[in-house]
């Protein structure tokens, strides 16, 4: 199984592009749910996310976009991989 890290988004750019994230330095993100992309769990673990992000990713971002609630949200109980913030 491919190690998986943390990215933050930048603010600014596409939040469904790799460039749009810098990495987390080994800790979880303080943020979970709100209409605004905070982080984002993926494989490999570069300076940047590799790219293109992959295609579950990005419809949870854009699900999160639409919802502003961390996601996967289904199944119950899945892990998140997607964060959102208020602002």
């Amino acid at each position: 199984m491919m190690a998986r890290c943390w990215y933050a988004y930048k603010g600014t750019g596409n939040p469904t592009l790799s460039s749009s994230y810098i990495l987390l330095s080994k800790v979880k993100p303080g943020c979970l749910n709100g209409c605004i992309v905070c982080a984002i769990y993926v494989p490999a673990c570069g300076v940047t996310p590799s790219s293109p992000l992959p295609s579950n990713i990005i419809g949870y971002i854009n699900n999160l976009l639409a919802s502003c609630v961390a996601q996967p949200q289904v199944p119950a109980g899945t892990k998140f991989y997607v964060y959102g913030k208020a602002d």
